[in-house]
């Protein structure tokens, strides 16, 4: 009935769950799980922390005599582990794809069978805005994640970031077999100044971004990546690119130290879980942390 659909949509999940299951079902529920994120596609909402309330309701199916063993069944805590991996892995701008991550890990657990999902936003006005979805086993199968590839990531002096140079340097490096990822440094024009660090990280972020552009143009081989959905299609597709840094390093939870291209090029390695990081043309930085292994080349640019 109409008023039913009504009256479940602004109940608890757990009524959408009992009033449209085929047949009864066991459940776990986690409810009124609050955590602060720093979330929302606004501008305002950037650098600012704000409540989110999860409530989330797991239709299982029947695993028998388990015994008291925690370890044989799907726990309350699986849950709450759902909620905060997906919030670790980056910094989101829809309550809608933080929903679909959760459902989509609760349903990798092989008791899960279907699963509601809500998420609200308590700080955002006098209300609480939110999403609510429901996903099931059934609708996509078991999920295949294949092993993300692992590529060479190469910093760039500007003189090796030119075009003869640039040609030169992807014959030597490209094999179709390892991925190949560029980084650039900021281009050789004065830096704009602004009055707040949180502006100018911006300001500076975009200048990396139009120095990939730049160099990208000097040869057509080159793509351009400013997400990590195309940084990891370029990479399976085993396509030589240039990274633009600004949405990857903004939009995550734990970015680089320092806005420059050593540290942007190191914490993009321990990300991506690199083969290697290559500095040609550039000098390490003393203190430089970098999670993979490092080669100093000695290549030299043509004249």
């Amino acid at each position: 009935m109409p008023h039913d659909e009504t009256r479940h949509a602004f109940e608890h999940p757990l009524a959408r769950s009992e009033a449209t299951a085929a047949a009864p079902r066991d459940r776990i529920s986690l409810r009124d799980h609050v955590v602060e994120v720093e979330i929302g596609a606004f501008q305002l909402e950037r650098g600012v922390r704000q409540r989110l309330r999860f409530d989330i309701v797991v239709e299982v199916r029947p695993l028998g005599d388990v015994g008291d063993d925690v370890d044989r069944i799907l726990s309350y805590d699986k849950l709450a582990e759902a909620v905060a991996a997906e919030l670790a892995q980056e910094r989101l701008n829809l309550l809608e794809t933080l929903a679909e991550r959760v459902a989509a890990r609760i349903l990798r657990e092989p008791q899960a069978e279907r699963v509601f999902v809500r998420v609200q936003k308590l700080d955002r006005g006098p209300g609480d805005l939110g999403v609510e979805i429901v996903r099931s086993r059934s609708e996509g199968g078991e999920a295949v994640v294949p092993d993300a590839p692992r590529p060479r990531i190469v910093l760039l002096g500007a003189a090796e970031a030119t075009a003869p140079a640039l040609a030169r340097l992807l014959d030597e490096l490209h094999e179709e077999a390892i991925p190949l990822v560029l980084c650039v440094g900021r281009p050789a024009t004065a830096p704009v100044v602004a009055e707040s660090e949180a502006a100018q990280r911006h300001i500076d972020l975009l200048a990396f971004d139009q120095n990939a552009w730049a160099v990208a143009s000097r040869d057509p081989r080159l793509l351009v990546v400013g997400t990590r959905t195309e940084l990891d299609w370029a990479m399976r597709q085993a396509r030589a690119c240039v990274w633009a840094p600004s949405k990857v390093v903004l939009d995550a939870v734990d970015g680089p130290a320092q806005s420059d291209g050593p540290h942007l090029a190191a914490w993009l390695a321990g990300v991506l879980e690199a083969r290697e990081l290559r500095l040609i043309g550039v000098e390490a930085s003393d203190g430089l942390v970098v999670p993979v292994p490092v080669r100093q080349d000695p290549w030299e640019a043509p004249k």
